[in-house]
């Protein structure tokens, strides 16, 4: 874990860091975002050391980073930076293995780490181990300086900006590369970005900065739900959900209270209920557990002759259900393949927690077209 415990910086009268304090799980991906000037870089370069905080402490894993030796800090945090930071006098292969010769790794054992680097970063060795960073793309440039940055199997990865410089296609790959990367090796990776596109896209946590503080630290899907401020909207882009719509959940649109009704309610009754609510369908419930058991649908019970019976004599047992943590492409999905017009929400138990509706679903789905003053998007 990276803990800052308010963390100020100064030049002389400017102030870049305001008394900032939060922390980053071990394993996640954060990304720190903001406007040019934000003091997010100057964050980041805190981390290894390479800038000094004028007040505040930074602690890795409950210990202080300043009781640690700057070099051997710095050996053990991995670092990639726009520019790539590759030594163009040395080969793909010197670039990767300057580290772990620092640290007197065995040839062998080097040989075969640059070899899995390589495989990993998705570069050839045959191809690319013995050029010079001017001979490869700036992609490639950019992969071996992640292959770089895991040379020695640090715990944390620091990258700035690392893909700015780069056209949209290669970038948008590197970006999927470094998710498959991150999923499998859990690394703690501290992102600092200007593009909220691909911090959504990467980041477990986003860092929301403005003027040296932290305006909104949280998931991309409660910065994209509920932006902290006006300021945060903005700099998000109100209908930036919809560029994301994995985040808009079932729980955020469902009806809270549905209509139901138990088991043994008659027919007559059932009739008079949905008649009384303006509703075409009642969800039966168990009393006391919540348990959803079946569904009643006025078309169904209007031919019923005998309006004394209990409605479970006519309830639909099987039927499709969603999960409150389920999203919105999942419920259109459901409503369009079983041609349905609502779909109750349960939990794991089957309890009942809401309903899904065809038109609040179009209700939602409509709000894409306009901005949140009501005025259409361009």
């Amino acid at each position: 874990m990276i803990q800052f415990e308010r963390i100020s910086k100064s030049y002389k009268t400017k102030k870049v860091l305001n008394q900032v304090t939060f922390s980053i799980k071990s394993g996640s991906l954060v990304a720190i975002i903001g406007e040019s000037g934000c003091g997010k870089t100057t964050l980041l370069k805190m981390i290894n050391r390479l800038i000094k905080p004028t007040t505040g402490t930074i602690y890795i894993d409950d210990k202080s980073i300043n009781s640690m030796d700057e070099v051997a800090l710095r050996r053990k945090i991995g670092y990639v930076i726009q520019q790539t930071g590759l030594f163009p006098h040395m080969t793909v292969k010197e670039n990767i293995e300057l580290i772990p010769k620092l640290e007197k790794m065995s040839p062998s054992d080097m040989a075969d780490n640059t070899r899995k680097l390589m495989q990993m970063v998705g570069l050839d060795c045959d191809e690319f181990l013995h050029r010079y960073p001017t001979e490869l793309s700036g992609g490639q440039q950019q992969r071996v300086g992640v292959a770089r940055a895991f040379a020695t199997d640090p715990d944390i990865i620091l990258m700035d900006e690392p893909f700015s410089a780069l056209d949209p296609i290669t970038r948008s790959d590197l970006q999927d590369e470094l998710v498959q990367l991150q999923a499998k090796l859990k690394k703690t990776i501290v992102f600092v970005t200007h593009d909220m596109d691909e911090a959504i896209k990467i980041a477990d946590m986003i860092c929301i900065m403005k003027d040296g503080d932290i305006l909104q630290y949280d998931t991309p899907e409660h910065i994209l739900n509920n932006p902290e401020d006006e300021f945060v909207s903005n700099f998000v882009g109100k209908n930036r959900i919809w560029s994301s719509p994995e985040y808009i959940k079932v729980s955020d649109i469902m009806i809270d209270r549905p209509v139901t009704a138990s088991r043994d309610l008659s027919v007559l009754k059932c009739i008079d209920k949905m008649r009384q609510n303006k509703v075409d369908s009642l969800l039966i419930v168990e009393p006391d557990s919540k348990y959803l058991a079946g569904i009643v649908k006025a078309g169904k019970l209007r031919g019923v002759e005998d309006r004394t019976q209990q409605a479970e004599r006519y309830m639909y047992e099987d039927f499709p259900t969603l999960l409150p943590d389920q999203c919105i492409l999942d419920a259109l999905k459901i409503v369009t393949e079983n041609r349905v017009s609502t779909v109750p929400v349960v939990d794991g138990q089957k309890r009942l927690m809401g309903l899904i509706t065809r038109s609040s679903l179009v209700t939602t789905l409509s709000q894409q077209y306009f901005d949140y003053e009501g005025g259409e998007t361009e």
